[in-house]
């Protein structure tokens, strides 16, 4: 059978022969002006009918959609959708819904993305992928005097919730001095994301701080994916076997560095150390489980949204930066120096 046409306001006034006007403000959550008996009997009247309120027709008449949009490179990164997550969690519970898309970290996928979202009068937005590199998306919704709010990913000027990435990759620079390795190399990312440029400057800083410089040639650009891991782990290897020590920008990139080690004739955990970043859970059950700096993914997401919510009542905000702790574990602590 063909679906029921849905029952309009019209219907439900005819059957309780009062004005529409009447039977909208008795379907209100706060009904103003009209008599509780009156209210009592439009709803008993709307529910025996099977009405169903029109969320588009209702955001029309109030201006409010109750939508955040959410902009993400891409779900299938554990992190990232942990980061959606928490965000998705607050947003209901603060009376919102969200619709989110990925952008792929394409520039121009991404304004193709804005654009549909911003047709489905999202009352604000949570970028999930800023870009360093001249971010006409964040310049845009700021043009526009569209609320936004950065996570993960930071750009000066703009509010955000992210890790204290610089904290982290020092994190992870100290964990190696102290284990009494020199010879070190980053597996550092993509230039355009924010995560990847701080945590490979607070590694470097780091060792230099200690005077221990780690040259250009031992800071390899990537893909920040296990294929990215593998292949700029391959070149540090090939360019320099005398490494004993290796930091990925994320754990997925060491999982891929760990195979390269391998092919190389080196063992993770053995005779080279290898250490991470986020802390995802498959990190602690890996063959040779893997040191990594944990971020508070879920909290990102959740405190953005949240700040997002503020942002649109007109509030001031300030950026938040999560501290990181390190998660030491066999990848580097069972590696033995001669």
């Amino acid at each position: 059978m063909p679906p029921s046409e849905p029952v309009t306001l019209s219907q439900i006034a005819k059957r309780a022969g009062v004005h529409v006007s009447t039977v909208s403000r008795a379907l209100a959550p706060k009904s103003a002006g009209v008599s509780n008996d009156t209210v009592q009997r439009v709803r008993a009247i709307a529910e025996e009918m099977g009405y169903r309120p029109d969320p588009a027709a209702a955001s029309l008449r109030t201006r409010r959609s109750g939508v955040l949009g959410v902009i993400m490179p891409r779900l299938t990164d554990y992190v990232l959708a942990r980061i959606f997550e928490g965000a998705d969690e607050a947003a209901h519970g603060i009376g919102y819904t969200t619709v989110v898309s990925s952008s792929n970290d394409d520039v121009e996928l991404r304004m193709k993305r804005l654009d549909g979202l911003l047709t489905k009068r999202v009352e604000g937005f949570i970028v999930g992928d800023a870009r360093l590199d001249g971010d006409e998306l964040v310049q845009s919704l700021k043009r526009q005097k569209v609320p936004y709010l950065l996570v993960n990913r930071r750009l000066r000027g703009h509010p955000s919730v992210s890790t204290d990435d610089i904290r982290g990759g020092q994190l992870a620079g100290q964990h190696l001095l102290d284990l009494g390795h020199r010879s070190v190399a980053v597996i550092a990312g993509p230039d355009y994301a924010s995560t990847c440029v701080e945590r490979t400057h607070g590694f470097v800083e780091r060792f230099l701080s200690a005077g221990v410089p780690v040259p250009d040639t031992c800071v390899q650009p990537s893909a920040s994916n296990a294929e990215g891991g593998y292949e700029a782990a391959n070149l540090l290897l090939t360019r320099h076997p005398e490494l004993t020590g290796l930091f990925a920008i994320n754990d997925f990139a060491a999982v891929g560095a760990m195979g390269a080690a391998r092919e190389h004739g080196r063992v993770p955990g053995r005779d080279i150390a290898i250490i991470g970043y986020n802390d995802i859970p498959i990190a602690q059950f890996l063959p040779v489980p893997l040191t990594s700096v944990k971020s508070r993914m879920k909290d990102m997401g959740d405190i953005g949204a949240r700040l997002l919510s503020d942002v649109i009542a007109g509030k001031d905000i300030e950026s938040v930066l999560l501290e990181p702790t390190l998660s030491p574990r066999e990848s580097t602590l069972s590696v033995h120096l001669a």
